[in-house]
């Protein structure tokens, strides 16, 4: 018996994440239809993983499944953003916390180095590498809080957070610069309180950033969706999701 083919798991959880970003950012507003085969076109791959994304993000609120009309993006506001950020502020000055309790000379030299090629990803406008290395600053810190139940926890919130788009958020790229180095002078410290505290107003600023972007992009008139060329560093048009 030949058994059947299966879809690559990574295919699916791309384009999850993909949509995510779009909903995140306000590219794609409450109420937008969603469409495979735009979607699928525009990430270059065949519609069954994006039929399987979307399923999962039905299962995740950001979609809902409407009869006759397929799938549309689920009401969403800055508020609920806010809140959201609320929510992984408080789980990521726990992990702060303990990170700097834990953290070694070697980690610190890690840390730093990670955020030196940050400021140099911002100063290049680099925003693909920007946020590549935001990503790493942050799973550093997590993985020394070492603590798996609070990281597993952070996982599932972090779904909420879109890593694409985020760098083209006006102001973004400097309130980063500026929390991580604080941030980082208190864990070098070994001052929990004050990392804790860092941290959440950190990630707290970072929701406020981007939810203040999100109210103005559902309010501005319609438009196409914009999306990141990782490739080229242009910007296309995806006007048919």
């Amino acid at each position: 018996m030949i058994e059947r083919k299966r879809v690559r798991p990574q295919l699916s959880d791309e384009a999850s994440a993909y949509i995510r970003g779009l909903i995140m950012s306000g590219s794609l507003r409450p109420g937008t239809q969603v469409r495979p085969e735009a979607l699928g076109e525009a990430l270059q791959i065949s519609t069954t993983p994006v039929r399987e994304a979307l399923q999962s993000l039905r299962v995740e609120g950001f979609l809902e499944l409407v009869p006759r009309k397929g799938f549309q993006v689920a009401p969403l506001t800055g508020q609920d953003i806010r809140d959201i950020f609320r929510v992984q502020a408080l789980i990521g000055g726990e992990l702060a916390a303990l990170a700097t309790q834990k953290a070694t000379e070697s980690d610190l030299a890690e840390l730093e180095a990670l955020h030196h090629e940050l400021i140099a990803a911002a100063a290049r406008n680099d925003e693909v590498l920007l946020e590549e290395k935001n990503h790493a600053f942050h799973r550093e810190i997590n993985l020394l809080a070492d603590s798996r139940k609070i990281i597993w926890v952070m996982g599932l919130v972090s779904r909420y957070v879109p890593r694409r788009f985020y760098s083209s958020i006006p102001g973004w790229p400097k309130a980063t610069v500026d929390d991580h180095s604080k941030l980082l002078e208190a864990i070098r410290s070994k001052d929990a309180t004050t990392a804790r505290k860092e941290m959440e107003e950190h990630i707290m600023h970072s929701g406020e950033l981007l939810a203040a972007h999100f109210d103005e992009r559902v309010s501005a008139p319609e438009r196409g969706v914009e999306r990141p060329e990782e490739t080229t560093g242009k910007t296309s048009k995806l006007t048919r999701v």
